[in-house]
């Protein structure tokens, strides 16, 4: 079964990528997702990217990746949630849905009355989901917070990137970095809901923080500081595991770095050189046992480098092929896309844009018994609208009186 949560029905009110991006999740694994969005600006992050590529909004109209990926397979819905006329149409699509998801800050949830107070007194089953900045219960409940900020910056990713003696601080590495990481949060929080719901009849409140998947990704360190009661001496390391010349990034002659990954290096010291073409390293007695390998560390580091060094790409990993350690090319994001192991796993799914172009996008990770599930595009701007107002019973004088009113897009 390659759809697990079809029949699941998710009413998503929130924008930019951390919560939808587990509404596109949700969609991926079959549920129906409707996308209630502002019915004169849409999602924020409809004209976020345009405003700042200097592109109009007709221009990428029919595909704009940065929308694509945590908007795929969802429908939209164009609503005016501050109007009184809305408020019929949101309970009635609340009275429909397993799961609301939401982002927005708690003074604007209770100014649109969609707090989970308001929403359980509508549909008293249903599992309601936060997505925070810093949590729903301390000091920065009502701060706004971007995996910029809330995952990046507070969650101990910005300072463990960035080395000790940089002139420069270390960015995220990709827009919406920490958002997508949290919205395979959310999703799975979602699954265990729904599950819990079916088994107990209870349903859940869910709330998830870019803090606490920021303090999640990098617990190894937060869990060290804990235990020695302080902070963590910030030093150069050489490699990440000190005295271990196995882990750590070389570049090759052609200017592309391998990372190697072999934590026991005595196991590998030997079947590396003797891949790598240094036979004479791979018989030095110094390089034997853990203690002759720490004492000559820096030695051990600079053969590990020329050995790498000395030889293109191509031929590095034609000769690493041939040992049994752990090892990986970095790869960019053209790479990455093409990367074979990904694309023969299903991690590169085909899409129909709106213009019926077929386009390219990444797929979530997780895999339900079959490696490619098909995707959907993701909506144009309240394209759904009048079909989700049919489907919920409005007559022709109540839509016409919405659209007069503006209510609707």
């Amino acid at each position: 079964m390659d759809k697990p949560l079809a029949g699941v029905r998710v009413l998503e009110i929130a924008q930019f990528t951390f919560v939808p991006s587990a509404g596109a999740i949700l969609a991926d694994w079959g549920a129906d997702v409707i996308k209630v969005e502002n019915p004169v600006t849409g999602d924020a992050l409809r004209t976020l990217f345009t405003a700042s590529q200097g592109q109009s909004s007709e221009q990428s109209d029919s595909f704009t990746p940065h929308m694509e990926a945590p908007n795929r397979g969802k429908r939209s819905i164009g609503l005016g949630l501050t109007s009184p006329l809305a408020r019929p149409i949101l309970e009635e699509l609340v009275r429909r849905s397993d799961v609301v998801l939401t982002n927005y800050l708690p003074v604007v949830r209770s100014k649109l009355r969609i707090d989970v107070d308001d929403i359980r007194r509508i549909n008293p089953d249903i599992i309601y989901v936060v997505g925070t900045g810093y949590g729903g219960h301390g000091p920065g409940r009502n701060r706004p917070g971007y995996d910029a900020t809330a995952f990046w910056a507070r969650g101990g990713s910005a300072d463990g990137a960035t080395p000790c003696l940089a002139d420069r601080p270390t960015y995220m590495p990709t827009g919406a970095y920490g958002d997508n990481i949290g919205g395979l949060a959310i999703a799975g929080g979602v699954a265990a809901a729904l599950f819990r719901r079916q088994m107990s009849g209870q349903p859940s409140v869910i709330d998830v923080s870019l803090l606490g998947v920021g303090a999640w990704a990098t617990q190894f360190d937060v869990n060290m500081a804990l235990m020695s009661g302080g902070h963590l001496p910030k030093v150069e390391l050489d490699t990440p595991f000190p005295g271990n010349p196995l882990v750590a990034s070389y570049r090759t002659s052609d200017g592309r770095f391998i990372q190697l990954a072999m934590l026991d290096p005595v196991a590998y010291w030997s079947e590396f050189c003797t891949c790598m073409g240094g036979l004479e390293a791979a018989a030095d007695a110094r390089f034997a046992t853990m203690d002759g390998i720490a004492e000559n560390i820096d030695q051990a580091c600079r053969i590990v480098a020329d050995l790498i060094g000395r030889l293109p790409l191509d031929e590095c990993e034609r000769r690493l092929n041939g040992c049994s350690g752990a090892w990986a090319v970095w790869q960019d994001s053209w790479d990455l896309a093409n990367d074979e192991d990904l694309v023969a796993n299903g991690g590169v799914v085909e899409v129909v844009d709106a213009l019926g172009v077929r386009r390219k996008l990444v797929a979530s990770p997780v895999r339900f018994d079959t490696p490619t599930v098909p995707s959907k595009r993701a909506p144009k701007f309240a394209e759904h609208t009048d079909a989700i107002l049919r489907e919920i019973g409005v007559d022709d004088v109540t839509f016409g009186e919405l659209k007069v009113e503006g209510v609707i897009a």
